[in-house]
């Protein structure tokens, strides 16, 4: 029926949501459906006011917050977890803030055709969030690489990265890297 209804269509045998804007659509859909008595959102919804300084987002606070609002829930978390699922908790958590003035684009194309994990469009600002499970420090600095294309791509100085860390002897923090002309605010949970 989603076919039918041009909602789906098939690519190289998968079934695959027909464009962007139904994309979108479905995730708020979901989240919409799962925000319903979830911690996650609540947390987000309880302190919106606080992200918001004039027409910017606090993008370091969402983080930092969201990086503690983890810590407490989430901490004893299995490698099970996938990259999907902590895009899903902190879209649940960003929802509220950015709700009615802000939105959010999931896996965009860049202009070196790379995806970006989730970009923020707030007021006319883009904030560029790469999300990563630890696999070690190597594979880590390829997402710092990454992301780091990606604010080139997008002509912007400062960039996020969430790493998802099951270690067992993880110390979850927040740091800000430095490269050249381009700002990382990493954040492992």
């Amino acid at each position: 029926m989603g076919v039918m209804f041009g909602f789906l269509k098939e690519d190289d045998g998968r079934v695959v949501v027909a464009n962007r804007i139904f994309e979108i659509w479905f995730y708020n859909l979901f989240i919409a459906e799962e925000a319903l008595n979830n911690r996650t959102y609540d947390a987000g919804l309880q302190v919106q006011s606080r992200f918001i300084h004039g027409e910017q987002l606090d993008m370091d606070l969402i983080l930092r917050k969201f990086m503690e609002h983890f810590t407490e829930i989430y901490h004893n978390s299995t490698d099970q977890f996938v990259e999907e699922n902590g895009r899903r908790l902190f879209l649940l958590y960003l929802k509220p803030i950015i709700n009615g003035t802000g939105n959010y684009y999931v896996e965009a194309r860049t202009r070196s055709m790379g995806r970006t994990d989730v970009i923020v469009d707030y007021l006319g600002k883009q904030y560029i969030i790469e999300m990563k499970i630890w696999h070690g420090n190597e594979y880590n600095e390829r997402g710092e690489e990454q992301l780091k294309g990606y604010l080139k791509d997008y002509q912007v100085d400062k960039g996020y990265m969430i790493s998802f860390n099951f270690n067992k002897n993880k110390v979850p923090g927040m740091q800000e890297l430095h490269f050249e002309d381009k700002t990382i605010v990493e954040v492992v949970v």
